[in-house]
Order: C-alpha cells, then structure tokens, then sequence
C-alpha cells in the first residue's frame, strides 16, 4: 500500500490543502484513465493543458491532485498538492509509486540526433547475450526481458517509463538501455530516473518545429548529461564538435570515443561491402554485418559503453560481431536478379549524408542509384528542402514522395521539398505523392546491380494520414515489387 506522503518523498511543494496519509491505488494525467483512489496530475503539456481536466478528474472519484495553479472553485473534499513544475513532479512521483525502480537496474540513456535506436538495441541484444536479463526502452519496441511490447513514443512519459522499469525488475533485469529523446528531456520525462551512464551520438538539425532554435534543441540534448551523477559515465562522440559541449556541466566520468580524432576509444573502416564492413575496433580486427562509417561509430559507441560497464572486451567483440542491423536501419533487400534495396529511417539531412555516403563507399561506380524520398508532416519544414538538395546531388535518380503526411497535404510538403533542388538535378527528380506508387516507379526503373534507397520510414508500418494511421511497410512494399516486376 502506498500513502500520498510516499510517493511525495523528495517533492517540496509550494502548497499543501488536506491530508496527506491517505492511501493511493494509482497515479494518472490523463483524466479519461482516473477512477476512484486515483492521484491526478494535471500537466501543461504543448498540445493540451492538464488543469482544463481537473474537473473531470473531481468528476471520476479521483483522491489527490497534483498541479501548478488551483482553480477558483477547488473541493476541498479531496487533497491538492500544488508544484512548480508538474512535469517533473510527475516523474519523481511515478518512481516513488513504483518503488523507484531505476535505482535497482544498471539503466543507461542513448541521446543524439541519430543512432539512438541502433546503439540501445545492440546494447540490449549484446547484454542479453552476455547472460544478463535486460530492458529496452527505444523507437520500434519495448522489452522486458524476453517479453515485447508495442513502442508509442521513443521515450514515453513518467508513468509508463516506470511501470516498464518496475516489470524489469519484478522479472529479475539487472540493465535497461533507454532512447532519451529531446522531447523527453524538454517535458522532464526523466526527472526522478536514476542513471548509470549515458551515451551522446550526435546533434544535426531536427525537431526545430518543436524546441524552434538548435541552441534550445542542444540544450535539450545537454540537460541530460547535466542531471548525470558522479558514479556515472558519460560516453561521448568527440567526432562531433557539440560532443564536449554536451558534458561541460556534468559530474559523470567522462570518457570520449571517435572515428576521426584522438580518443579514449577509436575505431577505423578498412573495408566496405554490401554484406558488411572490416574494422580495427580498439585496436582489435573485427568484421561486422552491419554497413557503414556511421554504424562502425554506432558500434564504437556500443564498445565503450560495455567497456564502462565492466565487460570484458573479448566477450563483447565476439558477440557483436554476429549482430545484425536493427529493423529499419540500413536494412538491405535483394532481389533475385540483384538489385539492392535498402530501407532506412533517415529522415534528416544529416541521416541521408550519411546513408547515401555509406552507399557510395560501398557502390563499385557503374550502377544507378535511385532515392525515394519523403518528409514527415507537420513537423520542422526548414529541412525538408535539404533532404531534397542532399538526395539530388548524391543519386543518379530521385523520386520525391509522401512520408506522413499527417494533416498536411502531401503536395504542400513535395513543393517544400522540391525548392532544395537546383535547375541541374530538375530532370532526375520526379515527384510522385502515392509513396506506394513511388517505389513501385524505382523498382521499374532499376536494373540488375542498382542500388534503390528507400528512406524515412524504416522501422514504421504505417501512414499516419489525416489522424489515421494506415498500414504501410516500406520493407514488405519493396518485396512485393521485387516479386511483382518482370525482371526478376
């Protein structure tokens, strides 16, 4: 049984109005899920206000309210507890009901504007691996342990965050690997969670639709090396010049990994190919099925982090060197008459720079590289026509196409995306809005030995259109033309 007075531990109010050693069944901030017993915490969130609902909280029985502000006609049958900042009230009032469930896991936090998804995944297989029970908190799935569930947001919000935790540790994990997001740092999602270690993997321009200026979107990224604790780590990516910036202000032990620039932990590309790539890891020779200077960084990272955790080196290199690429990451499709697809969830200038180089290095010259292309709806629009430009210079063709739309129109976002393209790139790029259309359109194009980039969607099996999610899978699609096409 938890009292209010345990799950406020650690809380300073600003207000208290009523009693406090009362027993609570459940915390909630969405009023639609409160029932009688309940603690409703009323979040000014960017879409919704939470304070809007407290009457509908009153209505459904609920015993406690946590908020920012009382309304002018508050019961006073009921205890109201108002705080600063509701946001991380919650995260530290969800931890002290599910018993704080990341001080008893070794939880390590993934953040950067790519890679996450890749490097807490590998994380979670390697450990997995290694023999230890593990959680995965990250974009395509949760995991506790051997069991999955469907993922709804990178990192979801500070109920569900630990609730999953507390089922890893009721099923015996000793890790949990966690996608940290922007959004999640900027809405206090942690707040409460209690850290290991942490890994930065890079900040390009994104999500500028929400944080509005890359000095916010940065600072987003740096406030969660900033909550770290002296008994962490901090690994960081010194490839990247905001890799420092990101620990000026922690207290974690800090230690730095590079492919390009001397480091605590290096990794160097020897050899490229389509089935994967030789490195020297630390030293060490090592060969992986995954592709790509970016991946052989994603594995550095990986590298380090187990190194940090007291691995032992051997171990880690013999295991990742069997890993293959995460769902939707650099995923490779070939048809029978050797065409090479790849589906990637780059959806950023800097992702495709980077996939498009890896294809490059990998490519022997003679081949077409054909790139289907989209934009996300309703997000930042300041990258959509660099998308465009970054895939007109670097493939031989281009085809322009609906991501999710969402509640825009798919021709407003191509005609975004189209003023990127300069007059010399005009006459490869097609725009095609029906992305199944699209892909149907590049495989008809494609020759034995091409090479088809299908990218933004990755891992997604849907079309999010008008508020409806439709399904659609860039992977399944690709197999079905590869099959449906007379050439192959």
């Amino acid at each position: 049984m938890k009292t209010l007075n345990d799950i406020l531990k650690n809380i300073q109010p600003v207000k208290v109005f009523g009693e406090l050693n009362i027993e609570i069944l459940d915390i909630q901030s969405d009023s639609r899920k409160v029932k009688p017993g309940s603690v409703f915490i009323a979040i000014s969130g960017t879409q919704t206000d939470g304070h809007s609902f407290i009457q509908k909280a009153l209505e459904s029985g609920v015993r406690a309210i946590v908020c920012e502000k009382l309304p002018k006609d508050w019961a006073a049958n009921i205890t109201w507890i108002v705080v600063p900042d509701s946001a991380e009230a919650m995260g530290i009032i969800a931890s002290n009901f599910y018993n704080n469930p990341s001080n008893k896991l070794i939880l390590v936090g993934v953040t950067g504007t790519n890679g996450k998804t890749t490097i807490a995944t590998l994380l979670f297989r390697l450990f997995k691996a290694l023999g230890h029970k593990s959680g995965l908190i990250s974009t395509v799935v949760y995991c506790v342990d051997d069991k999955t569930f469907e993922s709804t947001h990178t990192t979801p919000d500070q109920i569900i965050l630990n609730k999953l935790m507390a089922e890893m540790v009721d099923v015996g994990c000793e890790y949990c690997f966690m996608e940290v997001s922007s959004h999640a740092q900027a809405q206090k999602r942690t707040a409460g969670l209690r850290f290991a270690g942490g890994i930065f993997t890079n900040i390009t321009h994104d999500h500028l639709d929400y944080h509005l200026t890359f000095d916010n979107y940065l600072k987003a990224k740096k406030s969660f090396f900033d909550s770290l604790g002296k008994e962490a780590f901090a690994v960081i990516n010194i490839d990247d010049r905001n890799g420092h910036v990101m620990v000026q202000n922690t207290k974690a032990v800090i230690k730095t990994f590079a492919m390009r620039y001397m480091a605590d932990f290096k990794a160097k590309v020897i050899e490229s190919h389509f089935d994967g790539m030789q490195l020297i890891l630390d030293g060490e020779d090592f060969w992986t099925p995954l592709i790509g200077e970016f991946n052989a960084s994603n594995l550095l990272a990986i590298y380090s982090a187990a190194i940090m955790l007291g691995q032992n080196k051997e171990e880690i290199l013999r295991i990742l060197s069997s890993l293959r690429e995460v769902s939707g990451r650099f995923e490779t499709v070939r048809s029978k008459n050797g065409i090479n697809a790849i589906i990637d969830y780059a959806h950023t200038p800097d992702a495709l720079v980077n996939v498009l180089k890896t294809i490059h290095q990998i490519r022997k010259g003679g081949e077409q590289l054909i790139t289907v292309v989209g934009a996300g709806g309703n997000r930042d629009k300041t990258k959509r026509p660099i998308m465009a430009r970054v895939c007109a210079e670097n493939s031989d063709k281009v085809i322009i196409t609906s991501d999710n739309p969402r509640f825009e129109e798919p021709a407003d976002i191509i005609n975004d995306m189209v003023t990127g393209i300069d007059a010399q790139y005009t006459k490869k790029t097609l725009t095609i809005p029906d992305r199944h259309e699209a892909i149907k359109t590049a495989v008809m194009f494609a020759k034995p030995g091409d090479i088809i980039l299908v990218a933004g969607k990755g891992h997604e099996t849907y079309q999010e259109i008008k508020g409806v999610k439709y399904h659609f899978d860039d992977k399944e699609e690709v197999i079905k033309q590869f099959a449906n096409s007379t050439i192959c």
